[in-house]
């Protein structure tokens, strides 16, 4: 056993104990991290897949790790930190996500036009409008209600599917499959069925944008596919719009709800965002920092030996960041622990960091400032129904969160 090994020794509790680990509640990190951050920000745990995998907690390390050349993102090693039964599509059916340079750089630039700063900022006007019909919705269910289903599940799939193309009628059929494919209680059977399911879903699609393309990101990454590769594999653009879909879903759902929640159990902090709505933008960094929903989302695979941390991680390791551990890493952040909206600092990597930086960040901060600005305008008396405690929560999901959030005003 190494120095950095998590076990009964080290901890004092019990060795089967397996990663990922659950939460001590939806805002604070699983408690083995205290372990982690405070003085092991690199150390081998055993996966629940029986694997054994390297994690990184540290904000230092986990830059470190995004940024050499020294690993790779590609599922088909063998040591690829699956920490559970994945089927066999989440090997092969890969996006820009799982490639390294330059297949890496060559698919991301094919979309990363539709994400600059300034393309997202003119889908603001849909977005508010996509924003306020789902307040509607919400205000008409009267409290009780779920925000989770009515305003933070249906508004970020509305921008995204709108921004690829997706006719509306669809987005149930997504939201449904990305549940199962993410949500964390899954089993491989169900992954792999909402793997199936999604890309045959999404092939029609987009052999329907090659017959009649539009104004969407479809059709404009295929021509750019035509206009440079002359043919292509369709797999490659249903690979990219499915990650798309799941990023810009799940992902900001689960912000969205969270968000709001943490701001519900702050009192002082929506206070000051209520006094001092221009706040909204720092607050959308440190609630995505505070928060560290994807903290599971980035695994890696160590292409030689990398001394990192006091450690050395062996060749073919495979590797995972805790964006939440590093982003609570007290080396890097006064009282990280506390939510302070003022704070507002961008050295968090909520959003990944290096090549792989999420591409649609700035989508989903504008989605964020938008719904927690319109809800805190329209439902100002709004408080939750159900304790924090109660929420059942997506423990071990790849992106974490809530399966539901009952307000009331």
């Amino acid at each position: 056993m190494t120095t950095a090994d998590i076990s009964t020794e080290s901890t004092g509790q019990p060795a089967q104990e397996t990663f990922p680990y659950e939460r001590a509640c939806p805002f604070s990190p699983p408690r083995q991290y205290a372990e982690l951050i405070d003085r092991r920000p690199v150390a081998k745990v055993r996966l629940a897949t029986g694997r054994e995998a390297w994690v990184v907690s540290g904000l230092r390390e986990a830059r470190q790790i995004l940024t050499t050349d020294k690993v790779s993102s590609s599922r088909t090693h063998a040591n690829y930190p699956f920490y559970f039964d994945a089927p066999p599509q989440m090997r092969t059916d890969s996006s820009f996500i799982a490639y390294d340079p330059p297949r890496h750089t060559e698919a991301r630039r094919k979309v990363a036009a539709s994400f600059t700063h300034r393309n997202v900022q003119r889908l603001r006007a849909s977005m508010e409008r996509t924003t306020d019909a789902c307040i509607d919705a919400l205000l008409a269910a009267g409290p009780p209600a779920d925000l989770h289903r009515l305003v933070s599940l249906p508004a970020p799939m509305a921008m995204i599917c709108d921004l690829l193309g997706v006719p509306a009628e669809d987005r149930g059929f997504l939201q449904q499959h990305g549940e199962r494919l993410f949500g964390g209680t899954s089993s491989q059977a169900e992954r792999e069925a909402a793997v199936v399911e999604v890309g045959a879903y999404l092939e029609d699609l987009v052999r329907r944008k090659e017959r009649e393309p539009g104004d969407d990101l479809i059709s404009r990454t295929v021509a750019a596919y035509r206009a440079e590769d002359g043919d292509y594999d369709v797999r490659d653009v249903v690979n990219t719009c499915r990650m798309l879909i799941n990023g810009g879903h799940e992902t900001t759902a689960n912000h969205i709800t969270l968000g709001v929640a943490a701001l519900l159990e702050h009192p002082e902090q929506m206070a000051a965002l209520v006094a001092d709505p221009s706040l909204i933008h720092a607050a959308v960094e440190e609630l995505v920092r505070w928060l560290g929903l994807g903290d599971l989302a980035v695994p890696r695979v160590a292409l030689e030996d990398i001394e990192i941390g006091g450690e050395v991680i062996p060749e073919g390791a495979g590797i995972l960041v805790l964006l939440q551990g590093a982003n609570r890493d007290p080396r890097a952040f006064d009282r990280p622990d506390r939510l302070v909206l003022a704070r507002g600092s961008r050295r968090h990597i909520g959003f990944g960091h290096g090549a792989h930086l999420c591409i649609g960040a700035d989508l989903a901060r504008l989605e964020l400032e938008i719904v927690l600005t319109r809800l805190l305008q329209r439902v100002p008396a709004l408080r939750l129904a159900t304790p924090v405690g109660e929420l059942r929560t997506k423990e071990r999901a790849i992106v974490y969160g809530v399966w539901g959030l009952d307000v009331a005003w």
